[in-house]
């Protein structure tokens, strides 16, 4: 008879990314936007978003890219906001990033704005970037340690 109840003994540890795979409510979900779930569905969060944030991760499970869309009603993969993690967020075009730690806050469609004082911030951006590309771009953030303290 065998002395242990488990091939993998330790030590024990998060596994990271902490995801959750639900249902899309709409087409319009992209990687790095941010998400709510809603009605048990993952759909874009908004400048009105109180609760927990989630973010969409690319759709790896499908072989697909950070600029392929999530279908209505395919699996969407949604990352938890970890501390001490980097994730990459879509902001809108026209949106300028001057400076590292530039407040960060939920904006229409899932997207992340610039925050100001009375904003839900979620993060801080890691990089300055001045999006005048005609389309939305991933920005490198870091969640804010208040508002993981918030959504726990």
């Amino acid at each position: 008879m065998a002395r242990f109840n488990k091939i993998f003994l330790g030590p024990v540890q998060k596994n990271l990314p902490q995801v959750r795979e639900l249902l899309a409510a709409d087409s319009d979900i992209s990687p790095g936007n941010l998400l709510i779930v809603a009605s048990g569905e993952f759909d874009n969060a908004a400048a009105t978003t109180v609760g927990k944030v989630w973010i969409a991760q690319d759709n790896y499970l499908a072989m697909k890219g950070v600029d392929d869309d999530y279908a209505d009603g395919d699996i969407v993969i949604g990352m938890e906001l970890l501390p001490d993690m980097f994730y990459a967020g879509r902001i809108a075009n026209g949106v300028n990033i001057t400076a590292i730690g530039t407040a960060l806050t939920p904006a229409a469609g899932g997207l992340l704005a610039i925050a100001s004082t009375s904003d839900k911030i979620i993060g801080y951006a890691e990089e300055v970037y001045n999006n005048n590309t005609g389309a939305e771009q991933l920005i490198r953030f870091r969640p804010s340690q208040s508002y993981l303290s918030a959504a726990a």
